[in-house]
């Protein structure tokens, strides 16, 4: 069988391979502390699973627009004005399979062969590869842990080329927890506003999991709203990661557009999920802000545990649930016969000595740095530490 080039072409996510990874050794009786995915450790509020049981007992079991329930998009809609100040009206929101066919959505949607879409390094790992399956070109902008993993408005400018098509970013960001102030952004948007033809994908996934001043969305400023698409979801705040269900907001040629690309590939997301989200919406953030904190806690736990560890470098996030050390220290060290090459080669030595799953750094754009990922219990986060430290000491 001949696949297509696509395929090949094709990277595998890294963090899916990791926890992949570790779930096999974990089935083979080995102590697996998994830190490779992003994904919260709580149980979906009780409100939202009465809301789905609520919706199968009466019946909401058909099909359902493609783009989503119009009382959901309105709940968005209200959510978004609410929370963010953002003015959307509903037939501007298309609700998809989780925020990743969203983005998905968004890039296929705007991207043709050869246009260059802006992507700052670290960066979620399905970033580039959306990219590459529009045909587009990923042009990346290197960032270092000593500048909190943020770029310039000046690093930005001398990115753009008459080939431009997009600017592709998160914040809170996945990998790295760090978040764009409202100036930061101010001032990339004065850089925007020079160029009209560019579009802006904001991935706002993790915008309740903010340990500083509330969330700031690019869309907010007027002379870019426009050219914005704001991309969220349930899966952080409300802990509804198995229930995938994400949203993009945009302009209406942009939504239309993503509503028609959708109903080719997997029409609506789940109806049930659908009803689930209307309770979201509309339930109140009491239970975010439960979670946040437990999150703010196990940041500030295993920040101190980091600075323990020699020749490791973080910076303190500012959101996410994610450390995205410098570990570049260990290259070149070994340990009964393995060599430490690189951060790949570090991730697979800490999963099989210490028997701790991370993610290595190269699969979000920064070869010298891992992701952790501390959504998971202080106890277990302690213990995954402590383990990690023993493992490092022995590299020599």
């Amino acid at each position: 069988m001949t696949l297509a080039q696509r395929i090949h072409h094709l990277a595998e996510s890294q963090t899916i391979k990791m926890a992949k990874m570790g779930r096999e050794l974990a089935a083979k009786g080995i102590d697996i502390i998994n830190l490779s995915f992003g994904e919260p450790d709580f149980n979906t509020p009780e409100y939202i699973k009465n809301a789905a049981k609520q919706a199968l007992d009466e019946n909401y079991t058909f099909y359902t627009p493609v783009a989503g329930y119009p009382e959901l998009r309105k709940a968005i809609a209200g959510k978004l004005k609410r929370e963010n100040n953002l003015a959307y009206d509903f037939d501007q929101i298309v609700v998809s399979t989780g925020a990743k066919q969203a983005l998905a959505n968004a890039i296929l949607c705007l991207v043709n062969p050869g246009d260059e879409v802006i992507i700052p390094t670290p960066y979620w790992v399905s970033y580039s590869e959306m990219v590459k399956l529009a045909e587009g070109v990923s042009v990346f902008i290197d960032t270092t842990v000593e500048q909190n993993f943020k770029i310039t408005a000046a690093q930005l400018e001398a990115a753009i080329t008459p080939k431009t098509k997009a600017f592709f970013f998160s914040s809170p960001c996945n990998p790295t927890g760090s978040v764009y102030s409202r100036e930061e952004l101010a001032e990339l948007v004065k850089v925007f506003e020079k160029y009209p033809e560019i579009y802006i994908i904001s991935d706002e996934i993790y915008e309740h999991i903010n340990f500083g001043e509330k969330h700031e969305s690019i869309a907010q400023f007027p002379s870019v709203k426009e050219r914005v698409v704001v991309v969220n979801g349930f899966s952080k705040a409300y802990a509804m990661t198995g229930w995938r269900i994400g949203y993009l907001a945009a302009n209406k040629e942009v939504a239309q557009a993503c509503d028609k690309i959708q109903g080719q590939f997997t029409s609506a997301t789940c109806s049930i999920t659908q009803r689930a989200g209307i309770a979201a919406c509309e339930g109140g953030l009491e239970s975010v802000l439960k979670m946040k904190e437990a999150f703010l806690k196990r940041r500030n736990l295993v920040y101190e545990l980091l600075k323990n560890i020699p020749g490791i470098k973080s910076n303190l996030p500012s959101g996410a649930f994610y450390f995205f050390p410098d570990v570049s220290a260990y290259f070149g060290k070994a340990h009964q016969g393995v060599v430490i090459k690189n951060a790949l080669d570090l991730s697979l030595y800490l999963l099989n000595e210490a028997h701790v799953a991370i993610v290595s750094g190269e699969a979000f754009g920064d070869p010298k740095s891992i992701r952790i990922s501390y959504a998971a219990s202080e106890e277990k986060l302690k213990e995954a530490l402590y383990r990690i430290k023993l493992a490092l000491a022995k590299l020599t």
